[in-house]
């Protein structure tokens, strides 16, 4: 059934806002945009806009749920989440005003009491299933050596993908996944002598 009347005006709103807020993040960066900038690419009061939102931290924390959601529609057909975790480091080159925002965000949220910490908890953990099972199916299809403890492998990538992307900033000479696919070639089976 679709949604009509005022609910169905509002999460169009929010929808409006998620997708400014993702390109002028993305061009401009975590640091130069205000949400005065965004409630204006939207015709919105910055009231007007965190009314829909409850406050700033709860607007950035469902940016990057919205960029989370891009990135799954964008590699829908990818279904290795290990191939998905440099794809997205590589579409991630283009949108350093997002990875900027990410970093920063997921510092901030370390703190427990953090809005958005569980947020970061749950990613975390969802992203590491899904990690430890790529690596499974690599296993499997003896590009992965069985040795390497897919848990702590998933858990190791994820710090490898955080981290690079946070040297990025600082000009890394190196592209961020060249150097995760570079880990995984070294996680191949060793060949029988």
């Amino acid at each position: 059934m679709a949604k009509r009347g005022p609910y169905a005006k509002g999460v169009a709103k929010r929808e409006e806002i998620l997708t400014a807020a993702l390109e002028v993040i993305a061009r401009q960066g975590y640091r130069k945009t205000s949400t005065r900038e965004l409630a204006g690419a939207v015709g919105l009061s910055e009231a007007g806009l965190l009314h829909y939102f409850g406050s700033k931290e709860k607007l950035f924390e469902e940016v990057l749920r919205a960029r989370d959601e891009a990135d799954t529609a964008r590699l829908g057909d990818e279904s290795d989440a290990v191939g998905k975790l440099g794809a997205i480091m590589r579409h991630n080159a283009d949108v350093p005003g997002l990875v900027q925002l990410y970093s920063t965000f997921s510092a901030e949220a370390g703190d427990p009491q953090h809005g958005a910490h569980e947020y970061f908890v749950e990613r975390y953990q969802l992203l590491r299933e899904a990690l430890a099972e790529g690596i499974r199916d690599r296993q499997t299809h003896g590009t992965i050596s069985t040795a390497a403890d897919p848990e702590k492998i998933a858990t190791l990538l994820i710090a490898l993908s955080d981290g690079l992307q946070i040297q990025s900033q600082f000009r890394l000479p190196d592209e961020p996944a060249d150097l995760l696919d570079h880990l995984i070639d070294l996680l191949r089976p060793t060949p029988p002598t």
